[in-house]
């Protein structure tokens, strides 16, 4: 590294919150010109850790060393950006009634009035980067979440970065929208930005990053040059063991049909129709803005439908809101666990029996006894990290606020489960967890519908899949015809 100017050291970092430790004696460098890949398990400490550079977070002990020399026992929001730190964060921060350009260009007002021309022209200039169509005069609420994450990069590009941290950047995008970005932080890298970049993608690791660090735990583990190591190593040391049996078995699927859609139309769809059987893993595919998600909404109640049905074991049903879905047996992990599955400033017992009050309550009262008897089992079967149930989870890690969203819609006892988006931005441990759950549901005779944008997840769990364009279902495959190829064709409209 003896060519390359070191923009910060993290010494000796520790942070904790009553009972959790969740930085333990941290030291690591980050350098200029280089795209530094932070890799752990869920709870590992990178969100922390990144919290603490940008003066989101105090830490306990410990310094940061600063490009100047200068060694701070504590960072502020200020003095991050003095230094140039920006951070692009896995949630949105963007004010969503404010257009593309004020929220690219918020704060940075000179003055008592804003120049919005020279302002739209900012954002544009920065848009352009990213060669895509996105208008700087547009309200960000009228955005797909795929161009929100595109502006939340650009805000942080267009204040001159010299310290960029990336938190699971890629979510929300598509594969082209991936590559146009990776071309944007090539760029930043030849400019002498260190770009610090958290993901649970491998392949996008070996894609990025020059050097990649492991936290477990709290704790540095390691740091590698991604061009000497593999997938293998980097799991490996992610979780203190090796990993096996990437995708379970679940059984033969029963002839017996749980759900058929007949001509479903509505939010965007057009004329879907499929059936899925009891212990059927139903995969779907299709890219960003196909019409997966919008039509797991219709099925769930939380979008209108238009018209057509839907039949449960052969007997049609109105589904005209979340809770008639859940009293006929169907419930939904939603693609955005933080907005719309989960109650984050509620504690874990909470949320995981808000989905069956009506079977613990007597006369609108909650038998207390029966609500910590199922969230305590619940809590025991999905083995979620934390002090206890009275947690709040919005202090959990995703993966465990994940958990807890599978544990609500179990706790329904649900014949139908859609998967919408299940192992998005957790680690590989995690998602181990998940697909053993995912086999073990379907192994019950439940029915199983998983949208997916993970190819190996796709293929590797599906017993058929349908693929989406456009708001139609483009064509379906048999286990036999399963290839990415195949599926990216269908997707693409082929």
């Amino acid at each position: 590294m003896e060519t390359l100017k070191r923009m910060l050291a993290i010494r000796n970092m520790t942070k904790t919150y009553p009972g959790v430790i969740a930085l333990d004696n941290l030291s690591i460098d980050f350098y200029a010109g280089e795209v530094h890949a932070l890799l752990g398990e869920n709870g590992a400490g990178k969100s922390t850790l990144i919290k603490l550079i940008a003066g989101a977070i105090t830490p306990t002990s410990g310094t940061i060393e600063t490009e100047d020399g200068k060694i701070h026992s504590v960072i502020t929001p200020n003095v991050a950006k003095q230094y140039g730190i920006e951070v692009v964060y896995q949630e949105f921060n963007l004010i969503s009634s404010l257009t593309v350009a004020e929220n690219i260009c918020f704060g940075e007002k000179k003055g008592k009035l804003v120049n919005y021309k020279l302002m739209n022209e900012i954002a544009k200039k920065t848009l352009d980067l990213f060669n895509l169509d996105i208008n700087p005069k547009s309200p960000v609420y009228t955005l797909p979440s795929s161009k929100m994450q595109i502006v939340e990069i650009a805000k942080a590009i267009s204040r001159k970065a010299k310290i960029l941290i990336m938190d699971e950047p890629s979510a929300p995008l598509s594969v082209a929208e991936v590559e146009k970005m990776f071309t944007v932080i090539r760029d930043l890298k030849k400019r002498g930005v260190a770009v610090i970049y958290i993901s649970h993608r491998m392949e996008e690791i070996f894609s990025i990053a020059d050097r990649v660090s492991i936290l477990r735990d709290g704790k540095y583990i390691t740091t590698l040059n991604t061009n000497e190591t593999n997938r293998e190593i980097l799991v490996n040391h992610m979780v203190g063991r090796e990993l096996k049996e990437a995708f379970p078995e679940h059984g033969k699927p029963a002839e017996k049909v749980i759900m058929r859609v007949e001509e479903l139309t509505g939010n965007g769809d057009s004329d879907i129709s499929f059936a899925v059987r009891g212990g059927e893993i139903l995969g779907f595919a299709g890219l960003v803005g196909a019409g997966r998600t919008e039509m797991a909404r219709m099925i769930y109640g939380a979008d209108r439908i238009d018209s057509g049905k839907i039949l449960l074991l052969g007997r049609e049903v109105r589904i005209h809101s979340p809770k008639s879905a859940v009293r006929n047996g169907i419930g939904l992990i939603p693609e955005d666990r933080k907005q719309q599955g989960c109650l984050l400033g509620r504690n874990i017992q909470v949320n995981i029996t808000m989905s069956c009050l009506e079977s613990i309550s007597r006369l609108g009262v909650i038998k207390k006894k029966k609500e910590l008897e199922i969230a305590a089992h619940f809590f025991e079967q999905l083995k979620i990290k934390a002090p206890g149930l009275k947690a709040i989870v919005g202090n959990l890690s995703g993966g465990n606020q994940q958990k807890v969203v599978l544990a609500r819609t179990l706790a329904a006892n649900s014949d139908v489960i859609i998967f919408d988006e299940p192992t998005r931005g957790i680690d590989v441990g995690a998602k181990q967890e998940i697909y053993k759950l995912i086999a073990r549901l379907a192994g019950e005779g439940k029915a199983i519908l998983l949208i997916t944008s993970e190819m190996e997840e796709l293929l590797g769990l599906s017993d058929r899949i349908i693929v989406f364009y456009e708001g139609k279902i483009a064509g379906e495959l048999q286990k036999e015809q399963f290839s990415q190829s195949a599926v990216l064709a269908l997707a693409s409209g082929l």
